[in-house]
C-alpha cells in the first residue's frame, strides 16, 4: 500500500522523440504500407492544423475496423492515421489491408508491448497534435475532430481534451460511465494526483509535449500516458476542455484484471517525477488502494446476496 521509493530508481532514462517518416527495417516485420508508401504525405495548412490518429492494435480483428471506419469517416480535412500492429496472427492485418488506400502509415511487426507501439507511432506522426487510440475504441460521430479543433490555436493549446464513453465488451455497447464524469472549463491539475483525469482517447496532445518531455517510458506497463503528463507537472500547459463525447473506450485492455499493479505503478509514477511530497503521496495511495477494496467488497457481498 505504501509506495516502495527504492524501485522507483530501477526505472530508465527515457528516450527523446525522433521525427521519422518510415520505420527503420527489421527482422521481425511482417508487413507494411499506406499512403507514405506511394509517396503521398501531408502536412499542416496555415487554418487547418494536422491532426494525428494513432492506434496500436494486437490480434483484434473483431474490433479494429470499427476503429478504423470510424477515424476514416472524419469530416476533418486535414487528418492523418497511423497504425501499429504488434505482429497480429489473427485476421487484423487482412482487415488493415483492406483500408490501407487510405490509411496514411502502417505496419505489422512483433514490438515491446503498448508504449513501444505508441512510441513508435508519435515518432512517425507528422501532425500539430497526436491522439491515441487502443484498437477496441471508435470515435463516436463523423464530426468530432472538426468539433475538437474548433477555434484552436496550435502556438497557444498544448493540451485539448474531449470526453470519453467507458463501454462494455458488447454488441450493444452499454454506456458504463463517462471521463471526466462531469464537464468543467478550467481544468486543476490537482486532480492528477488522485487519478488520470484526462483520458488519452479524449486528449489532443500538441507535438511540443514530446519534443520537450520525450516519449513514453516503456518500463510502464499500464500508465504511460499518464507519467508522460506527470513529467510536466510543475509547469503543466494550460488545457482547452471541450464537452464533446469524442471517442468510446472498450472494456477490457491490459490494466483491466490488474488493478493493483496498476495502482502500484500509478503510486511509483508520482514519486519519479516529485509531484508532491512523499509524505502526502503516501496518504494519497492508502486513500486510493482503500477505495478500491472497499468497491471489491461491496461487490463480492452484492453478489452473494443476490446469489
Amino acid at each position: 500500500m505504501f509506495i516502495d521509493n527504492s524501485l522507483v530508481m530501477q526505472i530508465d532514462p527515457v528516450p527523446s522523440l525522433e521525427k521519422i517518416l518510415f520505420l527503420p527495417s527489421n527482422s521481425q516485420r511482417k508487413h507494411e504500407g499506406g499512403l507514405r508508401r506511394s509517396g503521398i504525405f501531408k502536412q499542416s495548412l496555415s487554418k487547418r492544423p494536422l491532426v494525428s490518429i494513432l492506434t496500436a492494435v494486437y490480434n483484434c480483428e473483431s474490433s479494429i475496423e470499427k476503429n478504423i471506419v470510424s477515424v476514416l469517416s472524419q469530416d476533418y480535412d486535414n487528418l492523418e492515421f497511423i497504425i501499429i500492429d504488434g505482429g497480429s496472427t489473427d485476421g487484423t492485418v487482412d482487415i488493415i489491408k483492406k483500408y490501407e488506400y487510405a490509411i496514411d502509415y502502417w505496419v505489422s511487426e512483433r514490438g515491446e508491448g503498448i508504449s513501444d507501439a505508441f512510441n513508435k507511432a508519435v515518432n512517425l506522426a507528422a501532425g500539430d497534435y497526436v491522439n491515441f487510440q487502443g484498437a477496441g475504441d471508435y470515435l463516436l460521430s463523423n464530426s468530432v475532430i472538426n468539433e475538437m479543433m474548433e477555434n484552436i490555436d496550435p502556438s497557444q493549446d498544448m493540451l485539448i481534451c474531449g470526453r470519453v464513453q467507458r463501454v462494455s465488451d458488447s454488441d450493444d455497447a452499454k454506456v458504463l460511465w463517462v471521463a471526466p464524469k462531469t464537464y468543467r472549463k478550467k481544468f486543476d491539475k490537482r486532480s492528477l494526483l488522485f487519478k488520470m483525469s484526462l483520458p488519452h482517447q479524449g486528449l489532443f496532445m500538441h507535438k511540443k509535449m514530446f519534443e520537450i518531455y520525450g516519449i513514453f517510458d516503456v518500463n510502464n506497463l499500464y500508465c504511460m500516458d499518464y507519467e508522460h503528463l506527470l513529467r510536466a507537472y510543475k509547469s503543466f500547459p494550460p488545457v482547452t476542455m471541450k464537452n464533446i463525447m469524442f471517442s468510446a473506450w472498450r472494456e477490457g485492455g491490459v490494466g483491466t484484471y490488474r488493478v493493483r499493479e496498476t495502482l502500484s505503478e500509478y503510486g511509483r509514477i508520482k514519486v519519479k517525477n516529485k509531484v508532491a511530497p512523499m509524505f502526502f503521496l503516501n496518504l494519497i495511495s492508502i486513500w486510493i488502494f482503500f477505495k478500491y477494496y472497499i468497491k471489491k467488497s461491496l461487490i463480492f457481498l452484492t453478489k452473494n446476496l443476490r446469489d
